[in-house]
């Protein structure tokens, strides 16, 4: 019989934990919550204080069973994580396993350590039902917003669709920005910028102290430059320094993650989830920043004894949230010795960076020394500046770098005369806002206190996968740049082409993101509020503190959102749309609208009411939007598809724009026509780009067999499909030689990927 049960959540966590007890503990796992609200019907209980009714997951019976059996007479001792859905775990299993709350042991614990774990089994203390209630308090209200608004947006709106009280705040974010990038008006102005020399032939790289408003400008100010001469007019060195950041909380370390390895919000969690289960970090989920004694000590030890006294600073951190109280440290290894740790390369790296910023966070500022030389103008009142800046002493960044190189300046006196070599007056451009990534979006949703450290990574994935936000490369545009050159006494002017907007992996609205987002804000405006999403994550945080009854909480927040529940049911459908009625088709004599649709913006030529006709559709013109397009714009799209003519062989050529542009069609071949307009390209403009796709084509066939079987020129080389299965052909194979009976027969010998199994993962509740 077992006499003492030690039950955590994932089975990663079990195997560390065992290695630390001795033969009288028994380990177990939970696989994540083992009981939950029915995924089928509201299963609250709204005239009876909100009563939850709860039910053993389908799919972990037979867990249940088994840690009934194994805690039969045994000591049992629940040790999963220490935040509140942790919390809730512990109390679900003493509900599903039959044991007493108030008096079975919970044990808590930063890092799955051996110290750690003796320490937790030396003090255990029973379910906190604070942290329990406002977990329970987050649930009931997510399930309530979720399920009383859902409907109204299938039915206002489209099928399928969801809201949440964090995912649509996000949402909301995401469109905002990208309508202000949309409206955003870019103004130019010219940086004027300056080589000069010193008498000992050095170079003295200066900036305007201002910029000039236009090219007209730049020009008439260089030309009073002519016959000028530069003197050195003050030099201003002063010391200076730069502190290391704060020890990694939840959200920086995505932040981080995301800037330094690429990492999306997800993979961070998941590696950091898989490094604190094999006991090399301490728990990721934490919005703190202040670090233990214990951890602090030991990082003095490692750095005077590695570095030297003189890079050590001892540094506590104050955590900025007030409600940070559930997660006692920040993210840190639980030994410093360890240099390098984790199952794999990503681990490893994610390791090192946690490694690095928390010894860099106990280590002395850099040391800096900046210099500062202003030059005159003879002719001119404006001052050139050339700035410098010498790194005296690393400190910190011995370990966590990131600094720019010196800029060295050379040694130069007041008074010395310079010489001007090329000066420049370029053109730059103010900067839109720029678009959120999914790091930048953590953090502005930490700043707005809206969500928990456990609630990012699910939240950005939720709004993803149901289509709401897309995460793109954005390829940027040309713009034409000019500049204004002063060289050997004459003035030219150069232009050139460069590409602005180019970005990564940003996150944009899709076309029902704004719809369902105009909803949101106009009939349900509390939800997608900033400042009431964040009232709600106060409130509770008091719950968790037993300052706040979370059945009361609930009752205020379901006694105002109900009342916009029963309202929304005069609201019309067409309304919702945002459709703009733009007149009428002379020919049809049936009403134009523009409006959004599934995949974005859209025409529609007859209402939806109309029993009699069902309405027609047409695409947006290229770069039009609801509120520009114009009757003749939208009168030319219903002319799509176009007949443009037929190809060299008699088949015909439609052109017509689809969900990935415009494109013309031959039989079942499809063309991409960008940048060109289907309703104006010429037949001989389509030949020659179907002409251009066959060929490109060609050179992808190698060779064609029966059955489908073929030989393609692929990104990675030749190789052999069958549509179903491919395989590489061998440098020393030529393909064109290559018979019908040898394809086969390489392709049966390739083994067949297999798909990835489930993995049985830790349940967190998305918000």
């Amino acid at each position: 019989m077992v006499k003492n049960l030690v039950i955590v959540e994932s089975p990663a966590k079990a195997k560390t934990i065992e290695k630390f007890l001795g033969k009288d503990y028994v380990v177990k796992s939970s696989f994540g919550h083992i009981r939950d609200l029915p995924k089928k019907g509201l299963n609250i209980d709204v005239e009876h204080n909100f009563e939850p009714k709860y039910e053993i997951s389908e799919d972990k019976k037979k867990v249940v069973n088994e840690l009934k059996k194994a805690a039969n007479g045994a000591t049992v001792w629940l040790a999963s994580d220490e935040d509140r859905e942790g919390e809730a775990i512990a109390w679900h299993l003493t509900q599903a396993l039959k044991l007493d709350p108030l008096t079975t042991k919970r044990i808590v614990f930063h890092e799955i350590t051996k110290p750690a774990i003796e320490t937790a089994i030396s003090n255990p203390r029973t379910v906190n039902r604070e942290l329990v209630d406002a977990q329970q308090a987050r649930r009931v209200l997510d399930r309530l917003v979720g399920y009383e608004l859902s409907p109204v947006l299938w039915k206002k709106v489209r099928t399928g669709l969801s809201a949440g009280r964090v995912q649509s705040v996000a949402v909301r974010l995401i469109v905002e920005r990208e309508r202000e990038i949309k409206d955003f008006m870019s103004q130019s102005t010219f940086k004027v910028s300056a080589q000069f020399k010193t008498e000992e032939s050095k170079e003295v790289p200066a900036e305007l102290d201002k910029k000039l408003d236009n090219i007209d400008a730049t020009k008439k100010w260089l030309e009073k430059l002519v016959n000028a001469t530069y003197t050195v007019k003050s030099i201003d060195q002063k010391p200076g320094s730069r502190s290391p950041s704060a020890p990694f909380t939840t959200s920086t370390l995505q932040q981080e993650a995301s800037r330094r390895l690429g990492y999306s919000v997800r993979q961070t969690m998941t590696l950091a989830q898989r490094l604190y289960e094999a006991g090399y970090i301490t728990y990721m989920r934490t919005d703190s920043m202040t670090l233990s004694n214990t951890a602090i000590d030991a990082a003095k030890q490692y750095i005077t004894k590695t570095y030297g006294a003189n890079y050590h600073t001892t540094r506590q951190f104050k955590t900025k949230s007030a409600s940070a109280q559930e997660a006692h440290e920040a993210i840190r290894p639980t030994s410093f010795v360890n240099l390098s740790a984790g199952g794999d390369d990503q681990q490893k790296k994610l390791y090192q960076l946690i490694w690095q910023r928390t010894i860099a966070s106990q280590m002395a500022a850099a040391k800096l020394e900046k210099t500062e030389i202003a030059i005159s103008i003879s002719t001119q009142p404006e001052t050139f500046i050339a700035k410098g800046e010498i790194l005296r002493f690393d400190g910190f960044m011995k370990v966590y770098g990131g600094g720019k190189e010196d800029i060295l300046l050379p040694a130069v006196k007041v008074g010395e005369k310079l010489t001007a070599g090329v000066i420049k007056g370029t053109e730059t451009f103010s900067r839109a806002p720029a678009r959120y990534s999914e790091a930048t979006l953590v953090r502005k949703l930490e700043e707005l206190g809206i969500g928990r450290p456990s609630t990012y990574a699910p939240t950005i994935s939720t709004i993803q996968t149901r289509g709401y936000i897309e995460k793109r490369d954005l390829e940027g545009t040309e713009r034409e740049i000019n500049e204004v050159v002063l060289e050997n006494g004459s003035i030219s002017n150069v232009s050139s082409t460069v590409i602005t907007g180019a970005d990564r992996s940003k996150l944009l609205p899709t076309g029902i993101a704004e719809v369902v987002t105009d909803f949101l804000v106009k009939y349900f405006p509390s939800v997608v509020d900033f400042d009431f999403t964040a009232h709600v994550e106060a409130d509770f945080d008091n719950i968790a503190q037993g300052k706040q009854a979370w059945e009361k909480m609930i009752a205020a927040f379901y006694k105002d959102f109900h009342v916009l529940i029963e309202q929304s049911a005069d609201i019309s459908r067409h309304e919702v749309s945002q459709a703009r009625e733009l007149g009428v088709d002379p020919k049809s004599n049936e009403p134009i609208y523009a409006r959004y649709g599934r995949y974005g913006p859209m025409l529609q030529r007859g209402a939806t009411d109309d029993e009699s006709k069902k309405p027609a559709f047409a695409p947006m013109p290229t770069g039009s939007t609801i509120d520009t397009v114009t009757l003749d714009q939208a009168l030319s799209m219903f002319e799509l598809p176009r007949i443009v003519g037929k190809t060299s062989e008699g088949e015909e050529i439609k052109a017509n724009i689809g969900r990935f542009g415009p494109y013309v069609q031959v039989g079942t071949s499809f063309v991409s026509i960008k940048p060109l307009d289907p309703r104006a390209i010429t037949e001989t403009e389509a030949r020659e780009l179907i002409s251009a796709k066959q060929t490109k084509d060609a050179a992808k066939n190698i060779k064609e067999f029966k059955g489908g079987l073929k030989i393609l020129n692929g990104p990675y080389g030749p190789y052999i499909t069958d549509s179903k299965k491919n395989v590489r052909i061998s440098k020393d194979q030529d393909p064109e030689k290559i018979t019908e009976a040898e394809a086969k027969a390489l392709l049966a010998a390739a083994p067949t990927k297999k798909r990835g199994a489930k993995r049985r993962t830790k349940r967190r509740t998305a918000k």
